[in-house]
Formats: C-alpha cells, structure tokens, sequence
C-alpha cells in the first residue's frame, strides 16, 4: 500500500498547478511600479513660479494651426497665446474625461474581492486621476487661462457612456484618450520652448499614465477573451464613437478667439491643415495598433477613425 501511495504522491503533485490570473499579475506589477515611482503634483511642481512670456504651451509643431499660412502671418505673442490656450483646452478635456474614467472604473470594482491586486490598483488609478485633474487645474489656472468644456452634445453623450459602457468598450474607451494624449505629452515635456508647468505637469502625467494604459490593455484583452463577434463588432463602433467624441472636444474653438484669430478662418485652416492631420496619426498609431490586434478596428470603425486623422 505505502508504494501505491508513493506512485501517485508524484502524480497528484504535477498535475495540481496553481491558476495565474493575467489581471492580477500585472496589477501586482503595477502597484509595486506605483509604490516605488509616482508623484505628488503639489510639492513636485513649482506653482510659484512665474509663467515666462516667450514660451509656448506646447510643442508648436502640435498646434492645430502649425504649418499653414495663418500660422505663418500670426505674430510671436499670438503664437504664444494659442498654444497656451491649446494645451489647458487639451487639459481641460482631459479633466473632463478623467472624471468619466473614475466613475467608470470605480462601478466596475464594486463589490469585488478587495483582497486582489486588481481592485487596490484600480483604486489606485482613481486616485492618481484624481491628482492629475487637479494638476491640470492648477496648471491652467497659473497660466491665466479659463475652463474650457465640451459642447452640451458631447457632455450628454459622455454621460451615457459612462453610465453604460461596460468591460472592453469602458476600457478601450479610457485608452483611446491615454495613448493619444501620452504620445503628445512625451513631446512637451522635452520641449526647451514650452512652459516649464507644461513640461512638469506632462511629465507626471506620462510616467503615472502608462501604468493605467497597461491596466486597461489587459482589462480588455481579458474581456474580450471567447466573446462573439457581433459583440466584439459592437463594442468596435461604440469605442469608435467615444474616440469622435474625445478627439474632437481636444481644441475648443474658442482658443482661436484667444490669440485674436478670426474662429471661423482658423478652424477652417484647423481642419485642412495636413501636417495637423499627420501629427494625429502619429499620437493614435499606439492605440491603432493595439484596437487591431484586438479586433476592434471593423471596417465601420476605421472610417470613423480615418474622418479623425487618427488612421
């Protein structure tokens, strides 16, 4: 008998392996990222600091009106305005969805296992966003520009995304604004011209978001794991929409205002500028990639996509 014990001892041992959760294991990863790397925008960022008047909100070359000859006729101080108000419109709807992404992850954690790495890291990204909007506050705030807000059909329609969006579609979702503004923000934080807050506030901003943008990656490759493709189409065009709808929210037209620019010629200008066009390709190629491997970049999709520049 004690042989036939010690024959199946081995047997029992190799056969009995302990399940890996993928989102579990890289919200571990996370959190130890975030234990170790992460800022506090209130004693890392210099608010007191005066605002210099020669330098630009963001990289000129990610100004909506670089490369046409409405830039060209602008004068220094308009070129500095714009771009100052650019990157807090930018920021502001950054705000705006920062506050969608919260609610959306914070219902999708209720009541689950506290217990696990996914539901700390997750309240830990609610917390970081939390953070970040009150940086961009702040930072738009010391550069004397206002609020900037969607138009009252895109502000309804992120209510009903945040209210409904679920699983891959919540997740995509929240990329579709993280890459985009990830590949810009890489830009203005190793800009010599742009405003020192600029480059401060963009550079928390890009090293605390790409632990949220693997967060959310993983989030819907799970999600998406054995769906059916009518729902995998589905959830296709809905994330399509909210990329219509945060893309084209980005640039308030009021900026143009700002800098003393007719808003009717400069958004025109805005909209055919092709260089603008390439520059948007360049921020959503990340996120292009990701949506096709994934499935998620149906033909209905990429014509969204391509009326974006994002393809």
């Amino acid at each position: 008998m004690s042989s036939t014990v010690t024959e199946i001892r081995p047997q029992s041992s190799s056969t009995v392996a302990p399940t890996v959760d993928p989102i579990d294991e890289t919200s571990q990863r996370l959190l130890a990222s975030a234990s170790t790397l992460s800022y506090d925008p209130m004693t890392e960022v210099d608010w007191d600091a005066p605002v210099p008047d020669d330098k630009y909100g963001l990289n000129p070359e990610w100004s909506t009106l670089y490369g046409t000859s409405l830039w060209d006729e602008m004068t220094e101080a308009q070129k500095v305005t714009l771009t100052k108000h650019e990157v807090c419109s930018v920021m502001s709807t950054g705000i705006w969805f920062e506050m969608i992404l919260q609610q959306m992850v914070l219902r999708d954690q209720y009541v689950r296992n506290h217990g696990k790495a996914e539901f700390q890291f997750a309240l830990t990204e609610i917390a970081d966003e939390c953070r970040h909007s009150i940086m961009f506050a702040r930072a738009c705030t010391a550069m004397g520009v206002p609020a900037y807000f969607p138009n009252k059909l895109s502000v309804e329609l992120g209510r009903g995304f945040k209210a409904l969006a679920r699983s891959e579609a919540a997740y995509a979702g929240i990329l579709v604004a993280e890459e985009v503004l990830d590949v810009m923000q890489r830009d203005w934080m190793r800009g010599e011209n742009v405003q020192p807050i600029v480059r401060a506030t963009s550079k928390i901003h890009v090293v605390e978001e790409s632990r949220h943008m693997k967060f959310a990656r993983q989030e819907v490759r799970d999600a998406l794991a054995g769906v059916s493709k009518a729902r995998r189409n589905a959830s296709a065009m809905l994330i399509a929409i909210a990329a219509h709808v945060i893309v084209s929210n980005m640039v308030n037209p009021a900026v143009y205002a700002a800098a003393g620019l007719d808003t009717e010629q400069a958004l025109a200008a805005a909209k055919a500028n092709p260089h603008r066009q390439a520059m948007m390709r360049t921020s959503s190629r990340h996120l292009m990639d990701f949506l096709g491997e994934m499935g998620l970049l149906t033909r209905p999709a990429k014509v969204v996509y391509r009326r974006l520049s994002m393809l």
